[in-house]
Parts: structure tokens; C-alpha cells; sequence
């Protein structure tokens, strides 16, 4: 059957082909192409002098601007670039006050996922006078052991090496990380988000939590340059169902519902219900529930054709587990338990303020029933 691919990992380092070759072939896409923004991405050893001169071939293709990659994780660093530069504010900052002294296109950096708080990263590079942000770089990562010779892979000669991890996979990573740089109040400038885009909806999320330009790469090396079409014009077609005029309107918009998690609403619970028509009896739910939460889903003898499982009210604590291993979209549904407490958080509980809601009395409450519609 088919697979579906969830992440790649490289070891390769193309930066290792000549530099008259990438100059050559940038000059040639900008005059092919004079009205596309074409941004040369760079990576130059962390001396002045060498920044200086490679600005300055850069500048003399035509390209519209440059991405400083402090972000690479493999090969590069080992030479005191890439991440070895991006993991260290002070280096950041020096790099780009360096490239600002003789640029006269707009400089983006390019952050590393590989660092405890990439918001640190992101106030040096605007420190040293950035103009934009763009993030994520790969992950760091091993993607596995070939059991019969015990060599990582991919194998060379019999050994292998960390690699930079990219794809769907990091997607996750890479929201929660351009969503903490937007939120940052000392960082003012544009942010270009990359990590896992693959459909106008994984877009949609980047430009909601902060990105305002985006950068597609692996889903490019899996389905070609049509897809970026697909990308346009699935963004383009919810935009004008939801009466979105400009990417303005939804940049941004889900950064203010971001919060810390002692900021929730404790009284907030649901509870999960079973779409018995569209259930196809593979048990996944009880499975999970069973061997991994709360017990709260119940087996039903296989007669007649009816239910094979349903869920124990009383037992329920509405983790999601269940909706999420379900094979069957919608068929199992959270929805949201009413109760008469007022809204508190865990910051406000510690502080002896407010009063959590009885689960007994949730769900033991006669005018509601777990059946309907909330």
C-alpha cells in the first residue's frame, strides 16, 4: 500500500558547490524572471572581511535580497557556521552588524530550531539590524538503525552523522516557534514562516500565528513546482469564503488565543461522542482509552449490527485521545460540557481564588443529555 511520507532527513552539504556556479545561476533567474523577488541564501565563514566580499557578489546578481542561514545543522556548524553561529546571541548579532556595514538589500536571518528559547536568537539578530526573521531551519535528528549492520542511517561507508530533519513532521515545531518570535514585543520586523507546509491550510496557520511571507521545500521535492499553485489558490479560494480581502486580515489573528497554560480555564471540560452511524467497529477508540487514559469507553457485544462501543459519561474526562486514533473524520466529536462556574485558571486556583466544578456534578445533571447537540 501506500505511504505517506512524513519527514526527510539530509546529510548532504550542496553549499559545497562552487560559488561562481550560484552566483551565475542567481543572475540568471533574476534576469529571467526581473519580476520575481529572488533572496540569495548565504552561509560565509564568521570573518568580516568574508561576509563583506560575499554581500557584495551577491548584491551584483540582481538579487533582491539575502537570507543569512545561521540555521543548518550538520556540516556547516562544524566549520563555525550555520547553527554553530545561529545558537549564540552574540555571534548572531556580530554576523549581521557585519553584513548591515555593506548591504544595501534587506538582510533576513534564518533561525535554528536547535536552542532552548529561539526568542534569545531573535532579539540578537534584530539587535544587529536585521530586516526580517525566517523560521525554521532542519531538526537535528537520526531517523534510524538498519538492525542487520547497525549502522545509522543513512549509511556512509558504514557510519553516518545527525542530519537536518524537515517535512510535515516538524510542522508542529515550527508553528509553536514562529508564533513565540511574533508574540515577542522586541521583535518588530517581518517574519517569513518554513517547517512542514504542504497544503493552502498549513499556510493559513503560518500567516494566523505571526508569518507574513512563507517558504516551501520539502513539499516541493515531494510533489514538484505545481504544488505551490495548489497553495495559492487554496489560500486564495478560503480567503474569499471567509471574506478575508488581504493576508493583513489573518496575520496574526490567532497569536492573542496563544497562552500559558496556567492562563486556562480549569471549569472548561468535554466530552467525547461516538457518531454511531459513521463508526466502522475497529475499536481503535476503546484501545487507546483503555491502555492509555481514563477507561471511559465501554465494549458492547457484537450482535445485530449495532453499537460496538460507547462512552462512559461519568468517566469521560474529554482528553481527545479517542478523536484523535479514530480513522474516520467527525465520526467522534468533543463537545463541550455546560455548567454553572464561572471561568478559573490553575494561576488564579493556586492563589485560593475561584472554585473548580465538580465533575460529578457535570455529569449528573438532569437537563443535560450527552447526546445533544452543544
Amino acid at each position: 500500500g501506500q505511504t505517506r511520507m512524513m519527514g526527510f532527513n539530509n546529510i548532504e552539504l550542496i553549499s559545497d558547490r562552487p560559488i561562481v556556479d550560484n552566483l551565475k545561476e542567481i543572475a540568471e533567474v533574476k534576469r529571467n524572471y526581473p519580476k520575481h523577488a529572488v533572496i540569495a541564501s548565504l552561509m560565509v565563514e564568521s570573518k568580516r572581511e568574508a561576509w563583506h566580499g560575499m554581500v557584495k557578489q551577491t548584491e551584483d546578481t540582481g538579487a533582491d535580497g539575502i537570507e543569512l542561514n545561521f540555521g543548518c545543522p550538520h556540516g556547516m556548524s562544524e566549520r563555525g557556521m550555520g547553527s554553530a553561529v545561529g545558537q549564540v546571541p552574540d555571534y548572531t548579532c556580530q554576523i549581521v552588524e557585519w553584513v548591515k556595514e555593506v548591504a544595501t538589500i534587506p538582510v533576513i536571518v534564518k533561525l535554528t530550531p536547535n536552542v532552548t528559547d529561539i526568542t534569545y536568537i531573535a532579539r540578537a539578530a534584530v539587535k544587529g539590524g536585521a530586516d526580517a526573521l525566517s523560521l525554521i531551519n532542519t531538526i537535528n535528528s537520526i531517523v534510524g538503525v538498519d538492525l542487520s549492520t547497525f549502522e545509522p542511517q543513512p549509511s556512509v561507508a558504514g557510519k553516518s552523522s545527525h542530519g537536518g530533519y524537515c517535512g510535515p513532521a516538524v510542522k508542529p515545531i515550527a508553528l509553536h516557534l514562529v508564533s513565540a518570535v511574533a508574540a515577542d514585543p522586541s521583535v518588530k520586523i517581518p517574519i517569513s514562516g518554513i517547517g512542514g507546509i504542504a497544503s493552502w491550510r498549513d499556510a493559513a496557520e503560518f500567516i494566523a500565528l505571526g508569518a507574513g511571507s512563507l517558504q516551501v521545500c520539502t513539499a516541493v521535492m515531494h510533489y514538484g513546482f505545481r504544488i505551490v499553485e495548489d497553495l495559492i489558490d487554496g489560500l486564495s479560494n478560503w480567503m474569499d469564503e471567509r471574506g478575508h480581502r488581504t493576508l493583513a486580515d489573518i496575520r496574526g489573528r490567532a497569536l492573542s488565543r496563544v497562552a500559558k497554560w496556567e492562563d486556562l480555564d480549569l471549569n472548561y471540560h468535554l466530552l467525547a461522542h461516538i457518531d454511531q452511524d459513521k463508526c466502522i467497529k475497529c475499536e481503535l477508540c476503546w484501545t487507546a482509552c483503555e491502555d492509555g487514559a481514563h477507561q471511559a469507553i465501554r465494549r458492547l457485544p457484537r450482535n445485530n449490527g449495532g453499537p460496538v462501543v460507547e462512552i462512559i459519561d461519568e468517566a469521560c474526562v474529554g482528553c481527545n485521545l479517542c478523536a484523535a486514533v479514530c480513522p474516520v473524520q467527525d465520526c467522534i466529536t468533543m463537545r463541550k460540557v455546560p455548567n454553572d462556574y464561572a471561568p478559573v485558571t490553575w494561576k488564579e486556583y493556586a492563589a485560593g481564588k475561584g472554585k473548580l466544578a465538580p465533575r460529578s456534578e457535570q455529569f449528573h445533571t438532569a437537563t443535560w443529555s450527552p447526546s445533544a447537540k452543544h
